[in-house]
């Protein structure tokens, strides 16, 4: 099969190993001839109410089961499924339904107010059609009439990736199945190509059971949930809003689970506080990896989590949604520090006039990843041209990334463009002071800003949120960090906030917290 694409694959599986176990959300569980029958049921009715090959299928889920059928039946009808954030309310999904030109969106009665909201603006001839899980839903996916079939997936159909949005509106990637099911086999196996899934399965492989702790509407959840099925393996699901770390291992002891996916911190920090409160409650003996892509995880969380789980490897995943790139791995024994990647060909450090970074030369640059990539961004042809190049006859994505190259050819990542703090003509990540900050045993997690300042420009401000039942000191926190970092990186200012609002994604809203440090340190001038 030299022409991957996703429903291809999936029905492959299904007709090779049909009881095999696809999903389980709680007590739930669908095989994957289950699957594949209930996605070409929804499929049918999607194509009998008009939809056609390219049309777009948003789907406004949590992590459960017919997110997956949803984006099946999508990809089935060869019609492009769009990940909305279940947080949006009504403007940005009425944004994001003008900005994919979506047809058809699928969603959970939770979510029916802002979605009525959002469609009630859209243009008659234009407005989706909707599908609400529950009982008419049951309906058609399991007495409805299948899809015809008339037309075979594609690996040349796409699927839309809609970023966070935390510094503007969210923007869609779009991929092509080819690319991006060849793109996340890659990631851990660079230089080789994927297998033929029927010959697999019917070796009785399968993929490791996995459980993205992420939505599925974030790239990093969505993308393990696409190898795991693609491999033949299982996906565990947990079916609510926001971080429940005792619900998330509860259910790694009573599945089995193999893999588990988070992001950074965020996520991390409440899993290990969850088994620090209750060491021992759990049975984590088939745990063998936690992956995590998209935020700091710091070298404190992880040496905290091995400590429980000694056997388990952890794996930070350098990606974004505009293009996956490397991984690193640390485990009990090794030395254990920030995550450090290196440069190979598929992935280099580009300057901004386009040469690349020599190995220890102290520039700074772009990461660049090269590969199977997207083809840009939907409806925008500028920024497109921004984060897609052509470098030396060779197509780069540029997610944003700011990096430098020691002399040994890895890659020192300093974080987001975005997000550079300059104060006083010096230029600071953010990434960098906080990973200093969560070093310190009273902080549980933090974000730095920029605030803009009179006579810096910007100042460095931290918001930090402390370790329940300890109490963060500014004075303390400020000479921690003198003592660790150059002075120009100390914040000026550390505010002691009660939550930092991170996104389901554990994302952190820019914009908001920028608002939310320039407010505090104004008022307590």
């Amino acid at each position: 099969m030299s022409d991957w694409a996703f429903a291809k694959v999936w029905d492959a599986i299904a007709r090779e190993t049909p009881e095999r176990v696809a999903v389980v959300c709680g007590d739930h569980r669908v095989t994957f001839a289950q699957l594949e029958d209930r996605a070409a049921r929804l499929a049918g009715h999607l194509e009998r109410a008009g939809a056609e090959p390219g049309m777009r299928v948003a789907v406004d889920m949590v992590n459960r089961p017919e997110y997956l059928e949803a984006f099946y039946a999508a990809l089935k009808l060869g019609c492009v499924p769009a990940n909305v954030n279940y947080r949006y309310g009504p403007e940005e999904i009425h944004y994001l339904l003008e900005d994919s030109g979506a047809r058809f969106l699928v969603y959970e009665p939770e979510f029916g107010a802002p979605v009525r909201m959002a469609v009630h603006r859209v243009p008659v001839p234009w407005r989706p059609t909707l599908v609400e899980t529950g009982e008419e839903y049951e309906r058609i996916v399991t007495t409805g009439e299948r899809a015809s079939g008339a037309r075979e997936p594609s690996g040349d159909d796409l699927v839309f990736l809609y970023t966070g949005g935390t510094t503007g509106m969210p923007k869609g990637v779009m991929w092509r199945n080819d690319d991006l099911y060849v793109a996340l086999w890659q990631m851990a196996r660079p230089g080789t190509e994927p297998p033929d899934p029927v010959a697999a399965v019917r070796a009785g492989k399968h993929a490791a059971t996995a459980l993205p702790a992420c939505p599925l509407m974030h790239g990093t959840g969505l993308f393990i949930t696409l190898s795991t099925l693609s491999g033949g393996g299982t996906v565990v699901l947990i079916d609510r809003p926001g971080l429940d770390a005792e619900a998330i291992w509860d259910a790694v002891e009573r599945e089995h689970v193999q893999v588990l996916t988070i992001v950074g911190d965020a996520f991390a920090r409440p899993l290990l506080a969850a088994l620090d409160e209750q060491p021992g409650r759990w049975d984590l003996s088939s745990l063998r990896a936690i992956t995590s892509s998209g935020v700091t995880w710091s070298p404190e969380t992880k040496r905290g989590l091995l400590a429980h789980v000694p056997r388990v490897r952890l794996l930070d995943s350098l990606g974004a949604s505009e293009g996956l790139m490397t991984r690193n791995e640390t485990s009990a024994g090794s030395e254990i520090k920030p995550a450090r990647f290196s440069v190979n060909d598929r992935v280099k450090v580009i300057t901004p006039d386009g040469r690349e970074v020599q190995p220890g030369s102290d520039e700074k640059g772009l990461i660049a990843v090269g590969g199977r990539i997207p083809l840009g961004y939907h409806n925008d042809a500028e920024k497109t041209a921004a984060t897609f190049k052509e470098i030396d006859g060779v197509r780069y994505s540029l997610p944003g990334d700011w990096a430098s190259v020691d002399a040994d050819g890895t890659i020192q990542l300093l974080g987001r463009g975005s997000a550079c703090i300059n104060t006083g003509g010096e230029k600071v990540y953010p990434e960098e002071v906080e990973l200093v900050l969560r070093s310190h045993p009273d902080v549980f997690d933090c974000v730095v800003v920029g605030v803009p300042d009179e006579r810096l420009g910007e100042m460095v401000v931290a918001l930090v949120e402390p370790v329940p039942g300890r109490d963060a000191d500014e004075d303390a926190l400020r000479a921690y960090c003198r003592s660790r970092t150059a002075g120009y990186k100390t914040p000026k200012r550390v505010h002691v906030v009660d939550s930092l609002e991170r996104s389901a994604a554990g994302k952190a809203d820019y914009r908001l917290l920028r608002e939310m440090a320039a407010r505090l340190s104004n008022e307590e001038v």
